[in-house]
């Protein structure tokens, strides 16, 4: 497992942890994560936790491949975390609605931890541990669209929350 931290001395900062499964190789999403990672250093913690995905060709059993994803998943979920899980049927938020959401669990816990699945999708036992289910768009993206689209929509909120021009 790869992971990468960046952490800051304020200890008050809201702690954001982003389970993914597989890694990155096109160098423009590294370059996007790159820049979304640099912003978000001056308001949250950061930890991307990039978890290896297991490969599977079209005779395996798709639920077996899912079910030794979530095991690797489900373990690397920090303990009293506020767990959102990124799945095409989870509740979909505007910007505002989302960082007004975001505020209210802070109020609850001072980590988030997003979790975004594999090719596959996410299996049932991952849902079990979680506390939202989010959707960010009715499109389906490719999972390396979605690490940049959610650091871009975590960076949106900050801006929103600290009433910085950013969001119009």
């Amino acid at each position: 497992m790869q992971t990468q931290t960046l952490i800051h001395s304020n200890y008050n900062m809201l702690k954001v942890t982003i389970v993914a499964l597989g890694s990155i190789k096109e160098s423009y999403f590294r370059e996007a994560i790159e820049e979304y990672t640099k912003r978000l250093q001056a308001f949250v913690q950061l930890e991307i936790k990039e978890l290896k995905d297991v490969s599977f060709s079209d005779k395996d059993n798709k639920d077996m491949v899912k079910a030794k994803e979530a095991e690797t998943i489900i373990a690397a979920i920090p303990r009293d975390s506020y767990v959102i899980a990124l799945d095409e049927n989870g509740t979909q938020f505007t910007s505002e609605e989302f960082a007004k959401r975001i505020e209210a669990i802070k109020l609850q816990s001072s980590h988030v931890v997003f979790i975004i699945g594999g090719t596959l999708g996410l299996d049932p036992s991952v849902f079990e541990h979680i506390n939202l289910k989010l959707s960010l768009s009715k499109n389906t993206l490719t999972h390396q669209m979605v690490r940049v689209f959610l650091l871009e929509q975590i960076y949106r909120i900050q801006m929103i929350s600290s009433g910085k021009p950013y969001h119009y």
